[in-house]
């Protein structure tokens, strides 16, 4: 599978509301959330206004001319907060491109990107028991604090 990976278009902006909805994490043997999930206000700060701040980065995976899987990142308040100048990341792929190698290759682009413009690390938040976890790991993140759910994670660039 040939896919391409690049910036996301401003014209493209309210499909990260789709890929938002794809990065909630729904543990095998549970019904997924109904969509409006992503209007709750601890998930409209990945989304609303993206691309209005300096730090508002998005890169998208295309196969076919088609998205299939966005990551973006900004300073925010999230889950996965450590400081006003650390990016959070937020990243997903429609299921069945999921597990080719095109989350990973989004990540180490994202982090080559932010590494490129000077930022000193980036964050982000998951659910333990996302298989995600590991490709985490893999492009350079570290765990830095959990609660009961969630790892922290933090890459050094």
């Amino acid at each position: 599978m040939e896919y391409k990976i690049r910036p996301i278009l401003k014209k493209e902006y309210g499909i990260l509301e789709d890929f938002l909805y794809e990065a909630v994490f729904v543990p095998p043997g549970t019904p997924a959330p109904p969509r409006s999930i992503t209007n709750r206000p601890e998930l409209q700060v990945y989304v609303a206004g993206f691309g209005t701040k300096k730090d508002d980065i998005g890169l998208i995976a295309e196969m076919d001319h088609k998205p299939v899987g966005a990551v973006w990142v900004r300073i925010m308040n999230d889950y996965g907060h450590i400081d006003n100048d650390t990016p959070s990341f937020a990243i997903s792929l429609y299921k069945e491109y999921r597990g080719l190698g095109i989350g990973t290759a989004l990540m180490k682009e994202m982090l080559r990107i932010l590494k490129d413009r000077g930022y000193k690390q980036a964050s982000l938040s998951v659910q333990k028991a996302n298989y995600a976890v590991s490709m985490y790991q893999k492009t350079g993140f570290e765990i830095v604090d959990e609660n009961e759910e969630e790892y922290i994670m933090l890459c050094r660039l």
